[in-house]
């Protein structure tokens, strides 16, 4: 399939989420071995020690949000443009996590938030997502305080040229064809495939955090370069 273009893509990815809500976190887990959970560890790790509330970005079901919660204590606002995402995953959540995870539907590339107010953000296979990335680096940018840590976490392309095929030839025969089964919506996962293929190099991404504003951006990949963890800070 051929990637929606900018304009469309947002409709293209709401429809997609929505239909694969109910079985994202069993297919998340299935298709990556069990690693996503480390992934998050790490990610939320990495913002370690913030203060104030934290905003998971393009949060879907909530399962960083709620490791955010678990490893923190701070309070974090939920955010995703896919209403049916986020009311799956709030039926998960606990009575300790209701009171201190608030789901919030909304754009991340125009955030329905104030300027200065979060100590740390987070995002997990999401800015993948957006049509405008810059524009959404420079929203979380805008909602962090003077002094607040990000950690993103983001699929990213092996660079070891042996693994690099295999993981290509997982990407678009494997993958489509068990999360299609499972899913029943072959397509949501021929996009996903695609869309690891065609998003931005790390030193992209690492580009455009510090055109945005960020200092201290680094990224550290991770499984062999199958994710990459970017992590920033507003000065």
């Amino acid at each position: 399939m051929s990637l929606p273009r900018k304009e469309g893509k947002k409709k293209f990815v709401h429809k997609k989420f929505s239909s694969v809500s109910t079985r994202y976190d069993f297919l998340n887990s299935l298709l990556s071995l069990g690693i996503d959970r480390f992934w998050r560890y790490k990610t939320v790790k990495a913002i370690g020690g913030v203060e104030g509330p934290v905003l998971d970005i393009c949060a879907g079901t909530l399962p960083l949000s709620r490791e955010v919660f678990r490893q923190t204590g701070n309070r974090v606002v939920a955010l995703d443009f896919c209403l049916d995402m986020l009311q799956y995953g709030a039926k998960m959540l606990d009575d300790k996590d209701k009171q201190n995870i608030f789901p919030l539907c909304g754009d991340g590339e125009n955030l329905p938030l104030t300027s200065s107010t979060f100590g740390g953000f987070t995002v997990a296979f999401g800015v993948r997502n957006l049509s405008d990335l810059p524009r959404g680096f420079s929203e979380m940018f805008r909602i962090l305080r003077p002094g607040g840590r990000g950690a993103i976490l983001e699929f990213s392309r092996p660079s070891l040229p042996i693994f690099r095929s295999l993981y290509r030839f997982y990407l678009h025969r494997v993958l489509p064809r068990i999360g299609g089964a499972i899913s029943h919506d072959r397509e949501a996962y021929v996009y996903l495939a695609e869309s690891i293929q065609a998003f931005f190099s790390q030193q992209e991404v690492y580009n455009m955090l510090r055109e945005s504003g960020f200092v201290e951006v680094n990224y550290t990949p991770m499984t062999l370069g199958i994710v990459t963890l970017y992590t920033c800070k507003r000065p």
